[in-house]
């Protein structure tokens, strides 16, 4: 019996050879996956989650001047696409649907003030400030709130992710949607907001220390 066997397996070309191998790779493959899900044994094929990160070390301390006077909350929905030049999407290509949640604070650099920038009258019950317009932060994505909607890839990007140290990496993605929310920033009433929310900050504040008063002004 294990003559023929060997007499057959050198009659088999090399593509048969091949084929059966796969076949034999995916039997085992599938079973393993009904193993997995058959009561009981859920434990046996389950992962476990150990976090072995060390402790956050502190690399340096930054003394903060600006007033944080406005948040704007901003949701962005990201199509991205990437073909190859004559080659189908079913075979190289990807499209990720993803959507990005994220916050744009405006600020007052307050540091920037100056004594000139700051006047007041002889029995101190008027003041005038000039303050430097107010500025837009970096855009922050909340991860908690972003999430992807579909994943679309060719045969060749499955294959590669595979062997990739970071399969269906979502940078790209997050990035564009850091981008489209900053520019929605640029575009929105935060920068007017936060100057209106520094104005009454300071104004009550002078005006609880005995200023009946109080002018705040914009400029360079």
């Amino acid at each position: 019996m294990t003559t023929s066997i060997k007499r057959i397996n050198k009659r088999m070309p090399g593509w048969a050879k091949a084929v059966s191998a796969l076949v034999l790779v995916l039997v085992v493959f599938f079973a393993g996956i009904r193993l997995s899900v058959l009561p009981g044994l859920k434990d046996l094929f389950g992962t476990e989650t150990n976090d072995r990160s060390g402790p956050a070390l502190l690399q340096s301390i930054q003394d903060m001047s600006r007033y944080d006077a406005a948040s704007g909350n901003f949701q962005i929905v990201v199509d991205l696409e990437k073909d190859a030049k004559f080659l189908p999407d079913a075979i190289r290509g990807t499209r990720t649907l993803y959507v990005g949640a994220g916050t744009v604070d405006a600020y007052v650099d307050l540091g920037k003030v100056g004594e000139d920038d700051v006047t007041v009258n002889d029995d101190r019950t008027s003041a005038t400030l000039r303050l430097p317009h107010a500025a837009l932060g970096e855009p922050s994505l909340d991860p908690d709130r972003s999430y992807a909607v579909s994943k679309q890839r060719g045969l060749l990007d499955r294959l590669g992710d595979l062997f990739s140290d970071n399969p269906n990496s979502e940078q790209a993605v997050q990035k564009l949607a850091v981008r489209h929310i900053g520019d929605a920033a640029k575009e929105s009433a935060l920068t007017a907001r936060a100057e209106t929310n520094t104005s009454d900050m300071l104004e009550g504040l002078l005006h609880s220390l005995g200023f009946k008063e109080v002018k705040v002004t914009y400029g360079a």
